[in-house]
């Protein structure tokens, strides 16, 4: 074998050496290329699926078209509202939205019945604002008490029409000795949005009074409604 094929022969597997080793490089690559992009992916779907945190926003800080929109939706917020919630829970509004009044009457009557009615008498307030929220027609109710003045229970008794309502002050006694009541709270709306009280409403608590007193129930309160306003018969000096 002569020296110039000994040398070619070296050359041509030195090249072959040289091809192996570039190519084992480039699956090295490769595979490294690939491990990083599956790790990628995998790492994206984990944030994809990961829990998002969540918090609770300050709903206060809404407006009421925005506080209806995420009630209702924002198109049929926007076909019913017209510058105020009070035509939203009226009867013949949505019925999540009738709903939603009724969760928070209930809410608001557990307040009151958690503890004494005297001792929180805003809980009252806002549970007959909410109770009479919407009403085309006068209501009447009353709020029975135990001897504690603890709400015993609290139960819409008549209904009238837009101006007036009959109210029976022998079905009243008859309601009160049923609960055991040892005292009630009298409440009732005026549709018109005025909260002063008629002639009519002070000789209906005058007979009232009168009624239950033969079965020893005190009246500690007669409360008129009017939209967002109440007016008390016993911070007037009237009861």
């Amino acid at each position: 074998m002569s020296i110039a094929h000994i040398k070619a022969q070296s050359v041509s597997t030195f090249r072959v050496r040289q091809r192996r080793t570039d190519d084992n490089h480039k699956t090295k690559v490769n595979i490294m290329t690939t491990l990083n992009n599956q790790s990628g992916n995998q790492t994206k779907q984990t944030a994809l699926f990961a829990p998002r945190e969540t918090h609770q926003p300050d709903v206060k800080k809404y407006s009421d078209l925005e506080l209806l929109g995420k009630l209702l939706g924002v198109r049929e917020a926007k076909k019913i509202y017209a510058g105020s919630i009070s035509a939203v829970f009226k009867d013949q509004a949505p019925e999540i939205c009738l709903v939603a009044r009724e969760l928070l009457t209930r809410w608001l009557n557990e307040e009151i019945m958690a503890g004494a009615s005297l001792n929180a008498p805003q809980a009252v307030r806002d549970y007959l604002k909410m109770h009479f929220a919407g009403r085309e027609f006068e209501s009447f109710v009353v709020i029975f008490l135990d001897a504690q003045h603890r709400v015993i229970a609290a139960e819409e008794l008549f209904r009238g029409t837009l101006t007036q309502t009959s109210v029976y002050p022998r079905e009243v006694v008859k309601v009160s000795l049923k609960h055991n009541a040892a005292a009630v709270i009298f409440a009732h709306n005026h549709p018109s949005g005025v909260t002063e009280p008629s002639q009519s409403d002070r000789m209906l608590t005058d007979a009232l009074k009168q009624a239950l007193a033969l079965v020893d129930v005190r009246v500690l309160d007669h409360f008129v409604v009017a939209g967002n306003q109440t007016m008390s018969f016993a911070e007037r000096g009237m009861i």
